[in-house]
């Protein structure tokens, strides 16, 4: 793949980002602020990301609908005009090649969002035979303000009526003078808006939010950040808590499979449909008995085994210390034997640290802030 490049690098650096390599593009992977300030921003007013190295596909055409319908399995027909969908790509075998956000902009045009699943192969497979186009739109930026206040605020600049907007549904308006996409989709578990803008306008929305929202405590967070939410938030980050050998059900994301009868065939589906029942393991939440001496939640970082009644119980995908939780948190892959909540578990890393199975998510277990329910 060809280096891409963010139109946003330089305000990175002007925030003292280091920057690292994500997805073929440099992400802000801390700033100079301290990632619990960051922290704070999100969960007390708004956070805003840069996330373009997301990659952005158009799907346009006669067959547009077949298309999707085919290469995602998740119930398309009630993803209307206005309307976005989580879903997950599979492999061929019903692995998870990577996951993705839909979004129907047109009768005939979808965006689909993903990350850094090798999902050129299933789109060029799915496109065969149909009358359709699809082409990767690296001009389109998106950046995601997520937080509590972030609909008022945003509200305030747009001429659209963004309190109306539902969850998981997308209007082209303006903002700050500008045409984009507002869509009211997240990776936080806070109330949160993703901002699809082209490059030429990014900077200025990037500027303007951060200047016109500073008072109320609008801040630019890092990836880091980004990772402690989302793990708070029990959200999965392929492909470390999925991938291509790990199945829907084992992932916890079985809902996300059409069980509509006028479904009709999908990628992976012989195989997908076979694994259901057969799991080898189960996607938990994990707490460990380990302080803030090291800094995010080092020394369990994940991929460490994790052991349950003097047997391999599975293994680590993530963890980190939250010091808004006070505990140091994370997901594992465990199998049945140990998946009750409560379990005891020892997690072997650099050091041996002890640990108990815990239900997900750890923030907002209800799900009612990114709901807007509360």
């Amino acid at each position: 793949m060809s280096r891409r490049i963010t139109a946003l690098e330089s305000r990175h650096v002007e925030l003292g980002a280091g920057l690292a390599d994500w997805n073929d593009i440099s992400v802000a992977w801390n700033y100079y602020t301290d990632v619990d300030e960051e922290h704070a921003a999100v969960r007390e007013a708004a956070g805003l990301f840069d996330m373009s190295g997301l990659r952005k596909v158009h799907i346009k055409g006669k067959d547009a609908y077949e298309m999707v319908n085919y290469l995602l399995p998740r119930n398309m027909e009630i993803i209307y005009v206005g309307k976005a969908g989580y879903s997950l790509i599979l492999t061929k075998e019903g692995g998870i090649e990577d996951d993705a956000i839909v979004y129907r902009l047109a009768e005939d045009h979808y965006l689909l969002v993903f990350g850094t699943g090798d999902t050129a192969k299933q789109l060029e497979h799915a496109a065969r035979g149909r009358d359709v186009s699809f082409w990767l739109d690296d001009d389109m930026h998106c950046i995601s303000l997520q937080g509590p206040k972030a609909v008022g605020f945003l509200d305030q600049h747009t001429p659209m009526d963004l309190m109306s907007l539902k969850y998981f549904h997308q209007q082209e308006t303006e903002l700050f003078g500008h045409k984009l996409i507002i869509a009211r989709t997240g990776y936080s578990g806070e109330r949160g808006y993703d901002l699809f803008v082209n490059s030429k306008s990014v900077c200025h929305v990037w500027d303007s939010i951060l200047e016109k929202g500073y008072d109320e405590g609008i801040r630019a967070c890092s990836f880091t950040c980004l990772n402690l939410i989302r793990i708070e938030a029990g959200l999965h980050f392929y492909p470390y808590d999925m991938c291509t050998d790990t199945s829907p059900w084992e992932a916890e994301l079985g809902w996300s499979i059409s069980q509509s009868p006028t479904k009709g065939d999908y990628l992976g589906k012989e195989d997908v449909m076979k694994n259901r029942g057969n799991q080898r393991f189960y996607f938990c939440g994990v707490e460990v008995d380990h302080d803030n001496d090291e800094p995010f939640g080092e020394p369990i970082a994940g991929g460490e085994p994790v052991y349950a009644n003097g047997r391999k119980a599975g293994n680590m995908t993530a963890c980190i210390y939250s010091n808004r939780l006070k505990k140091a948190i994370g997901l594992a892959h465990i199998q049945q034997f140990a998946a009750e909540v409560g379990t005891p578990i020892i997690v072997h890393g650099n050091v041996t640290v002890t640990g108990k199975i815990v239900p997900l998510p750890f923030y907002d277990p209800e799900k009612k802030k990114v709901r807007g329910l509360t």
